[in-house]
């Protein structure tokens, strides 16, 4: 029987909550788990002046803080019953992106949560290396509800881009197991067709989707708003949406709206580039 690999990246901020949520979803699935206790070591200053006491003070105490992290987050996986491996990834920018890299990589999805999604420098670092860099799907998992890869009802944000599809065969198996699909179009544009969604529909429909396609007018206000917005209505479990290289959504994910939109979110986020 396959096995899936579920990679759980956590900062030095309410880890116990974010690894619950990561071990509930590997759980559903009966998955293997990669627990990583990930932080941005500071750079040494540049120039010829000495290192200081207080920047080898702040490294051993961020250090000491993803040792508790990993050691409590050993205890939580050794009671989970999951098989699992446990490790910290502690460096600067540059080679804390390629180790993260080489787990996601070998990984079939990645699981962060408000102690990452929470600190710009940390989601940008995990983002680029899970989405962009190792081309894995990324689970925003939300505090408020079930956290699950098993949803009834997935709101599909469509945009007629490459992102949106490659999200939606992703999550494909979520989609055909769910109860119905919203397949969510902002301010349809002229490459959206005649009827925007209709060529989407057919393509997800013969794939056994049950799906229904809602046309949203933003009126000025942001994407991610409306989206959020009408997945509460909709009472969707489930977000699916593409992630880009550049655009509005990329701002989202890296900007400062998304610190605030994921800690007020109602439900989970599936990303795929």
């Amino acid at each position: 029987m396959a096995t899936m690999t579920i990679l759980s990246i956590l900062g030095s901020e309410q880890a116990s909550e974010d690894l619950s949520s990561a071990i509930q979803v590997a759980t559903e699935v009966g998955a293997h788990l990669v627990v990583l206790a990930a932080g941005i070591a500071e750079p040494p200053t540049v120039g010829d002046y000495p290192v200081g006491i207080g920047w080898i003070e702040r490294r051993e105490e961020t250090s000491r803080q993803l040792e508790a992290v990993r050691s409590r987050a050993v205890q939580q996986c050794q009671s989970s019953g999951l098989t699992h491996e446990v490790a910290i990834a502690f460096a600067e920018k540059a080679p804390l992106d390629d180790m993260l890299f080489q787990k996601a990589l070998h990984s079939d999805l990645a699981v962060i949560a408000r102690g990452v999604s929470g600190l710009a420098d940390l989601r940008r670092v995990v983002v680029d290396a899970v989405i962009f860099h190792a081309g894995r799907p990324l689970l925003l998992a939300s505090d408020k509800g079930t956290v699950t890869l098993k949803p009834k009802r997935v709101l599909l944000a469509w945009d007629s881009k490459p992102g949106a599809a490659h999200a939606a065969t992703a999550a494909m198996k979520m989609l055909v197991d769910a109860d119905q699909v919203n397949l969510a179009i902002v301010d349809p544009e002229a490459r959206d067709g005649e009827e925007p969604g209709a060529d989407a529909v057919a393509y997800l429909a013969r794939h056994g989707v049950k799906v229904v396609v809602d046309q949203l007018a933003s009126d000025g206000r942001p994407v991610e708003t409306l989206l959020q917005q009408h997945a509460s209505e909709i009472q969707a479990d489930l977000m699916v949406m593409g992630a880009y290289g550049h655009s509005r959504m990329r701002q989202w994910i890296f900007g400062g709206v998304t610190a605030s939109v994921l800690q007020g979110a109602k439900l989970p986020v599936f990303m795929a580039h």
